[in-house]
């Protein structure tokens, strides 16, 4: 556990058959919200919103009533699934396990986004969809945009210690991250020299024995496809030996 890490309390009401779940120091903006719009189509139309890259158009925004600033995403399907139904989900939606699995992870070590809010809008009696607002962690890149920039030997061996600190901070709490892509590695910059690795989307993370090899060698092996899809597919400069000191010093 952290020691001096501050866990939010959260409410849960209901405006206009939306279901929500908030932070109660934001519990009022995000309900001023709701009352007049969706919390993404809030997000989307605020004209400082800064897009970001996702499976669907994700923004970070100022919230109102000095809640500061969150990044708000509205929840997609990938795969297969998602040509059956793209955002639809039963009980309990991705933001409930978000929040679960964020707490969790928080107070075992792993640096991952405060879920600010989430909501549930009903389809039918069964389905929903559902947005989500985590704390903007600002200042930050993608793993995928830190190794195509990045390529002198000093600075990219303080991206990849990065990269094997999470590793091995996930390998500790037992969290298995299933959708653990480049896209869901920020990286910002350290206290010092070094940089910081932050765990993002972790509404897929399921959780294990803590210090599990089984779950250090899927996380490993989950990094591993994507980093290679990404060297295959879009030229990423990635070699053999950036996959060895990853593989070598997360397993130590």
């Amino acid at each position: 556990m952290i020691i001096g890490l501050t866990i939010p309390s959260y409410e849960r009401f209901e405006v206009s058959g939306a279901r929500v779940v908030a932070a109660a120091s934001c519990s009022a903006s995000i309900r001023g919200v709701l009352e007049r719009e969706r919390l993404y189509e809030f997000a989307a139309r605020q004209p400082d919103a800064v897009p970001l890259v996702g499976r669907a158009p994700v923004f970070a925004v100022e919230l109102p009533g000095g809640c500061g600033r969150v990044v708000v995403r509205h929840n997609m399907r990938g795969g297969w699934m998602a040509k059956l139904s793209k955002d639809l989900f039963v009980l309990p939606t991705r933001g409930f396990r978000e929040l679960i699995a964020s707490l969790r992870l928080r107070a075992s070590g792993v640096s991952t986004p405060e879920v600010v809010a989430y909501v549930s809008y009903p389809k039918n009696l069964v389905m929903r969809r559902s947005d989500v607002a985590t704390r903007e962690i600002p200042n930050g890149h993608d793993l995928s945009v830190a190794l195509a920039k990045i390529t002198d030997h000093t600075h990219r061996v303080m991206v990849l210690d990065a990269v094997v600190k999470l590793l091995r901070s996930l390998t500790q709490a037992g969290a298995y991250h299933q959708d653990l892509n480049l896209k869901n590695v920020l990286l910002t910059a350290g206290e010092g020299a070094g940089l910081d690795a932050h765990v993002l989307d972790v509404d897929r993370v399921r959780f294990s024995s803590p210090g599990s090899p089984l779950v250090a060698k899927a996380n490993l092996d989950r990094l591993f496809r994507s980093l290679r899809k990404w060297r295959d597919i879009h030229g990423l400069p990635y070699s053999a030996e950036d996959e060895e000191h990853i593989r070598l010093r997360s397993l130590e």
